[in-house]
C-alpha cells in the first residue's frame, strides 16, 4: 500500500460536514461539493474551505471575492452527488435562489455568505478563509461524509433537543 493510499484511508475515517460552495458571475451560478468546511474564528466570524487548484470553481471564487456555503441536510445526499459531478448543469437540476448575490440551495441545514478574507497554500489545494457576512441555520440533521459514504451522526435524529432560547431562559431563572 502506498503512502498516498494510507493517507486516504486514514482521512476516510474522519467524518466531515458536506457542503456545496457556490459563487455567481456573469456566466451564471457555479458550485461544487466540499467536505473541508471548518469554523476558524468567532471575532471576526471566519470559516475555511479547501478547493482543488484544478477546480474551475476556485478561479471563479478568487475572481468574485465572495462565496456561499450551503451546509447540506441529512436527506440531501443526492445534491452532494450532483454537485460532485463534472460536466453537468448542476443548477438546472437543483432548486436554488439568489441570496445576498450568491446561489443558495433550497432545504439546506445551514447557509453562510462569505467575503474572501485570505488564502493559504495547501499543496494541491488552496485554503480559502471567508469572513461570514450573513448566516442562518435550521435545527436539521446535517449530512456528513465518512468511510466514503454519506450519513449523519447517529444520535442527532433521535435525541430530543431543547431550543437554545429555552435553555438560556432556564439558566436566567
Amino acid at each position: 500500500m502506498t503512502a498516498d493510499q494510507q493517507f486516504r484511508n486514514l482521512m476516510a475515517g474522519v467524518c466531515a460536514p458536506v457542503s456545496v460552495v457556490t459563487t455567481l458571475d456573469a456566466d451564471g451560478p457555479h458550485g461544487a461539493t466540499v467536505s473541508s468546511l471548518a469554523s476558524l474564528s468567532l471575532r471576526p466570524s471566519l470559516i475555511s474551505i479547501a478547493l482543488d487548484r484544478r477546480s474551475s470553481l476556485l478561479s471563479r471564487v478568487l475572481s468574485a471575492g465572495v462565496f456561499g456555503v450551503n451546509v447540506l441536510a441529512a436527506d440531501q445526499d443526492d445534491l452532494a452527488g450532483l454537485f460532485a459531478q463534472r460536466d453537468t448543469d448542476r443548477f438546472a437540476a437543483a432548486s436554488w435562489s439568489p441570496h445576498r448575490g450568491l446561489p443558495r440551495l433550497d432545504g439546506v441545514a445551514g447557509w453562510a455568505a462569505c467575503r474572501l478574507w485570505s488564502t493559504v497554500d495547501g499543496g494541491d489545494h488552496l485554503l480559502l478563509i471567508g469572513e461570514v457576512t450573513d448566516a442562518g441555520a435550521i435545527p436539521a440533521a446535517p449530512l456528513v461524509y465518512g468511510h466514503r459514504t454519506y450519513g449523519t451522526h447517529s444520535g442527532f435524529r433521535t435525541r430530543p433537543r431543547t431550543p437554545i432560547a429555552d435553555m438560556i431562559a432556564a439558566c436566567a431563572r
